[in-house]
């Protein structure tokens, strides 16, 4: 599955719950390492989870800090890296989504 196909479900439950594209980008970017123009050029290329996440610069260090349930499950707990990764965007994403501020969703 590419990780395009799904981008478009991030903002829309964002913006459903008042928030923003920028906002999703912004989490992306953290937890990647990505900049703005490299994110965009993954999104083009249609690049699947795997390539995304194993082509990010920077996996963010703070993700460590990203706990909580997905999907009945606790990504702290998930042992395939991948689906780690993908779990704590979603987790990002969801914290977003129920309106926690910025700076708590980047660990900071």
């Amino acid at each position: 599955m590419s990780f395009a196909s799904v981008y478009p479900h991030y903002v829309a439950k964002a913006e459903k719950k008042g928030r923003t594209k920028t906002e999703v980008n912004e989490i992306i970017r953290w937890l990647t390492g990505y900049s703005q123009e490299e994110f965009e050029a993954q999104l083009e290329k249609q690049t699947d989870f795997e390539t995304f996440f194993a082509e990010a610069p920077q996996l963010n260090p703070s993700r460590s800090l990203i706990k909580g349930v997905i999907c009945g499950v606790r990504v702290e707990d998930i042992e395939e890296p991948t689906m780690q990764e993908i779990r704590y965007l979603d987790k990002l994403i969801d914290e977003l989504a129920k309106g926690k501020t910025m700076e708590k969703i980047l660990r900071k």
